[in-house]
This record gives C-alpha cells, sequence and structure tokens, in this order.
C-alpha cells in the first residue's frame, strides 16, 4: 500500500508540472566558452536564444490562452453574490383603503434583509462565442506561421552574418601572408641598397606596399570584431561570451552550389501563407457581421437564500428560498444599419487582402528573379575568381624565383604579389558573397531549413 501511495503522489506531481513543461521554453546547448563553432551550432544557438525567436513562441502561447479566454464563453458560468442591508427607517407603500378607497401610505417589510444568491447562465447561441470556435485554429495557425517566419529570417541573418566573420578572417590571413612575403622582400631590398646592388625606389616601393598590406590587416582585424559582435547580437549571446567560428574551406566549396534549374514554387512562401491565412480569419468576420441578425440564446437558473427579521440576533435562524430558471433570447430589430455598413467594410478588407496577395506574388517573383540572377552573376565571379587565384599564385612563385635569379626586375614582382593578393581576396570575396546569395535564393524559394 505504501508504494501504491509513492506511486500516486508521483503521478499527481507529473501532472501537476505538465503544464509547466509543456510552455516551458527550449534550452540551448551548454557549449564551452572556447568552443569553436560551426554554421550549424550557431544555428542552434541562435534558434533558442535570438530574443525574436523566444517572443515567437511566447506569442503563440498567448494566442493559445486568448483562444480559451474567447472559448470560455461556451461553459456555464456561475456566479454567487450575497448582499447584507439594514433600513433605518422602512420604506413606504401605498395601499388603497378597502372601504373608503382612500390611498393610505404604510410601512412594511423588516429592518434587517440578507439574501445569499447562486446563479449559473448557459450559452445556447451565440454569435461572439461562434466565431471564437470557428476562428481558434487559424489563430494558432498564424502565430505558428509568424514564429517559422521569425526562425527564417533568424538562419539567413545569422548564416550570412557567419560568412561575413569568415570573409574577414579569410581577408586577415591573405593580408598576414602578403605582409611575411613584403617583409622578406623589404629586408632583400634595402639590403641590396646598402650593399650598392640596387636603388633607393626598390626598398621604398617595397615599404609602400608593405604599408598598404598593414593597413588592410588593421581593418580586417577591426571587421572580424565588430561583425563578431553582430553575430553574437543575433545569436543572442551576452556582448561578454567569447565566440569564435570554425569552418571547412572545402566543405563551404561544395556547399555554395545550388540548383538553378528548379521552379518556384510560391506556396512555398511563408508571407504568401500568412496572408491565406489572414485571409481564412477575414472570411470568418464576413461571415460574423452577416449572421449578426440571429438571436442569442442563453439559459439560466438562480437559487436564493433570503434571511429577513427584525432583530439582527434572530436574523439568521429562518430562512425563506426561491429559485427559478429559464432562458433569455436577445434578438436585434434595428442598430442604424450598423450590421450592414460592417459586412460591408468586411467584404472591402477581404478584397484588399486579395490584392496583397496579388502583390506579394508579384514582389516574390521578382525577389527570386533577383536572387538567381545575383546567385549566377556570383558562381561565375567566383569560377573565374579560382582560376585567377591559381594563374596569379603560378605567375609570382615563376616570378620571385626568376627575380631571386636576378632575371625580372624588383618592379615585377611588385606587380605580381598585388596580383596575387588581389586574387586571393577576390577569391574570397566571391566564395563567400555566393555562400550570402544561396541563402537568398534559397530563402527567395521558400526553401530555407529551419530546423537543425
Amino acid at each position: 500500500m505504501k508504494h501504491v501511495h509513492q506511486t500516486l503522489r508521483l503521478l499527481l506531481g507529473l501532472l501537476w508540472l505538465a503544464p509547466a513543461w509543456a510552455t516551458a521554453q527550449p534550452t540551448a546547448p551548454v557549449l564551452p566558452a572556447d568552443t569553436a563553432l560551426s554554421l550549424q551550432q550557431c544555428l542552434n544557438v541562435a534558434l533558442v536564444n535570438q530574443p525574436l525567436v523566444r517572443q515567437a513562441r511566447i506569442d503563440q502561447e498567448i494566442t493559445r490562452s486568448t483562444n480559451q479566454i474567447a472559448l470560455a464563453g461556451w461553459l456555464p458560468q456561475v456566479g454567487l453574490q450575497g448582499t447584507a442591508q439594514h433600513y433605518f427607517q422602512l420604506p413606504f407603500t401605498i395601499f388603497p383603503d378597502p372601504a373608503t378607497g382612500t390611498l393610505t401610505p404604510r410601512q412594511i417589510g423588516v429592518r434587517n434583509v440578507t439574501t445569499v444568491g447562486l446563479s449559473g447562465t448557459q450559452a445556447i447561441y451565440n454569435n461572439d462565442v461562434l466565431l471564437a470556435a470557428r476562428s481558434k485554429r487559424f489563430n494558432n495557425q498564424a502565430a505558428e506561421q509568424n514564429t517559422v517566419n521569425v526562425r527564417i529570417a533568424t538562419v539567413s541573418d545569422v548564416s550570412k552574418s557567419f560568412y561575413d566573420v569568415l570573409l574577414a578572417q579569410r581577408q586577415l590571413e591573405v593580408f598576414s601572408q602578403d605582409i611575411a612575403r613584403l617583409q622578406r622582400n623589404y629586408r632583400d631590398a634595402r639590403a641590396r641598397y646598402d650593399t650598392g646592388l640596387a636603388d633607393k625606389t626598390e626598398y621604398l616601393q617595397a615599404e609602400v606596399s608593405l604599408n598598404n598590406s598593414l593597413a588592410g590587416r588593421k581593418q580586417a582585424q577591426e571587421a572580424i570584431k565588430s561583425r563578431l559582435a553582430y553575430l553574437k547580437q543575433l545569436m543572442g549571446l551576452p556582448p561578454e561570451r567569447r565566440l569564435t567560428v570554425q569552418y571547412d574551406t572545402l566543405q563551404l566549396e561544395l556547399e555554395a552550389s545550388a540548383d538553378t534549374a528548379a521552379a518556384l514554387n510560391i506556396g512555398n512562401r511563408i508571407e504568401l501563407q500568412q496572408l491565406q491565412t489572414e485571409k481564412s480569419l477575414q472570411s470568418l468576420t464576413v461571415d460574423y457581421y452577416r449572421f449578426g441578425f440571429l438571436p442569442s440564446l442563453s439559459a439560466f437558473a438562480n437559487y436564493n437564500s433570503v434571511f429577513q427579521n427584525n432583530s439582527a440576533s434572530e436574523l439568521y435562524r429562518t430562512r425563506f428560498p426561491n429559485s427559478y430558471a429559464g432562458l433569455q433570447l436577445g434578438l436585434p430589430i434595428f442598430t442604424g444599419f450598423r450590421r450592414l455598413q460592417n459586412v460591408r467594410r468586411a467584404r472591402l478588407q477581404t478584397t484588399r487582402l486579395d490584392e496583397d496577395i496579388t502583390n506579394t506574388r508579384n514582389q516574390i517573383n521578382t525577389e527570386y528573379a533577383t536572387a538567381l540572377a545575383n546567385y549566377k552573376g556570383l558562381y561565375t565571379q567566383y569560377l573565374l575568381g579560382k582560376r585567377n587565384l591559381e594563374a596569379s599564385k603560378e605567375v609570382y612563385n615563376v616570378i620571385n624565383l626568376q627575380y631571386r635569379e636576378g632575371i625580372r626586375a624588383y618592379i615585377d614582382l611588385i606587380v605580381a604579389q598585388t596580383t596575387l593578393r588581389t586574387s586571393q581576396l577576390n577569391y574570397y570575396t566571391a566564395l563567400f558573397q555566393l555562400l550570402s546569395s544561396k541563402v537568398d535564393l534559397l530563402r527567395a524559394r521558400g526553401e530555407l531549413p529551419t530546423e537543425y
């Protein structure tokens, strides 16, 4: 028996906590402070920690509670009322004299009266609660679609911010490598000048190129800081949280490809789905005003206990109960044409939503065409940039060797180094812009994944 009681208490405890578990916000994965995060891990954290995503989930719970509040009108409404009063002067009632017919005022009643009443009403038909019952599903659907829309925006923003951080890091690496080459060239040129093998312009050109690369490296270092701060904001991380990212260049190159021949399915766009849900709710509003002429019908019942006595000490010794039940019918006869104008306004709002849907369809087509064109252009730029990078590396290696052997002039080496650095920067810029444009393309097609 003791085990049975323990089991029952455990079950009751689980039932008590179940609503709290059902509405609790999901928690982000616990990650060590020094862990380098991949894009997927950043998205996992953002989809849990991002304030806008959390607000959207809270809005869903608010919508559910609002629906339950509106649907409470279908349930019995029970109330308890009590009054206690004492007459300092009894009220007068005028009675006609039976013999003469003269109206004579007389005081009737008792000085102390207490009434305790229990009342209940039950809606049988009511246009307001009918609207609440019919719109519940669409209200929940609209709240869920808003959450999906926020998640899509979060995935898009975090992904592109992640690529911006990677671009700044790769730019920093390019400038660091270029600085190492230029410092070596500067030392060689200065040594050649000191020994009288070259004039002053060689090491001055090397110094100019070195200073330019040092400035570029500083800009890249500061860009990393600002872009990491923005990424942390999008992920919902506190500013003091240290964040580092990791990536695989080969994997990113594989992920950069997208199917440009896939057809656009406008129905996949969450914006259009939201408008269609809004139109369904608006259609219910039209019906609500159309059926506004129907009567409302409800049942009611009351039970009262009345205590009366002139003496306060004897008041509750005798009870005089009464009870009754009935139906209440409410029928609007004339409302100043309010119902007709409400119907007209609701129908015009439906027509306006149709125009919004048409305009949104056109915007989606334009957005998709723009995203596709940008992706194709950047993909070509990426391919050519990759080829240029390979060619500039080969040119630099040859010219560097020839310069070391005294065959080429120093200016040729400077040009080759500058070309190599430019090719590296252009390649990485094209790669990460291509990845960002792929995100825009998937979002335009309504295919950007939000579950990770």
